[in-house]
């Protein structure tokens, strides 16, 4: 055992080389999972890994044998919880966009400024005119906010706007004629990203059976993502907000400010 601790405190460069290998493997994974309901389940497989090298160091042989059942079936475990976010980078990788895209080139550029907390500018008052105007004639809509998951798969979905946030344009877009109002608007930045995006629909088994499809797809984001959305319901007219996958359903327009602000405040 001592000799195996003494082989663990040897180190040479390629171990440095591993290391760092590793930790952009890892940075690459996070920044994939960042802002979804995965990372959490990323840093818990990231610990357990973590635990079992430690473990395997100083030879605790019963431990090890514990742990090791786990990671010998992690790619496994790794392929099924992650399904959707390997099918995401795979689709990502194997499109010309990859290639074309140049923010790769700085992922390793470290930015001074990164310990700044970062803030979502969001035009609250455009929002909330735009959810109770569409209310007064039962005009159906779907509004999503990114916050730290920018959304890029789900938005290359839909169509490509990249205009200003103003309550008159969401109007337009949700109007019943429109060729846009089937769908999602995302916003990110306080910019209209895209309109008429896909996006998943929640799986609850006990869902209530007066919402509507835009409601499914309003939690269905929100669970998959840390994202929040607004729905105007086309038969009633009520506003809906959810985050997490909670919908908190027939809001005032007040309740829906202080929603709206609560949520899109400084992020950690």
């Amino acid at each position: 055992m001592f000799l195996n601790f003494i082989n663990f405190l040897s180190f040479r460069i390629t171990d440095a080389i591993d290391i760092l290998l590793v930790a952009i493997i890892l940075y690459l994974a996070y920044n994939l999972v960042k802002g979804t309901s995965a990372i959490n389940i990323f840093i818990g497989l990231a610990l357990i890994y973590f635990v079992y090298i430690v473990i395997k160091a100083f030879d605790l042989q019963l431990l090890s044998s514990i742990i090791g059942k786990f990671v010998n079936v992690g790619v496994i475990a790794i392929m099924i919880v992650f399904q959707q976010e390997i099918r995401k980078f795979l689709l990502y990788i194997g499109s010309n966009e990859f290639i074309r895209n140049k923010n790769w080139k700085n992922i390793f550029k470290f930015n001074a400024s990164v310990s700044e907390p970062s803030r979502i500018i969001l035009d609250l008052e455009a929002v909330t005119d735009a959810c109770f105007n569409m209310s007064l004639t039962k005009t159906g809509a779907l509004i999503i906010v990114a916050r730290k998951s920018d959304l890029k798969f789900f938005i290359d979905t839909g169509e490509m706007i990249d205009s200003g946030l103003s309550a008159r344009m969401l109007e337009n877009i949700f109007y019943k004629n429109s060729p846009l109002h089937d769908g999602a608007v995302i916003i990110h930045d306080n910019r209209i990203v895209a309109a008429r995006c896909i996006l998943p629909v929640t799986e609850k088994e006990n869902f209530p059976a007066h919402y509507g499809m835009r409601h499914r797809a309003a939690v269905g984001i929100t669970e998959n993502t840390d994202a929040i959305a607004i729905t105007v319901s086309e038969q009633t007219g009520a506003v809906s907000f959810t985050s997490h996958g909670e919908i908190k359903s027939d809001l005032s327009r007040e309740k829906l400010l202080y929603l709206l602000e609560k949520n899109t405040k400084q992020l950690n």
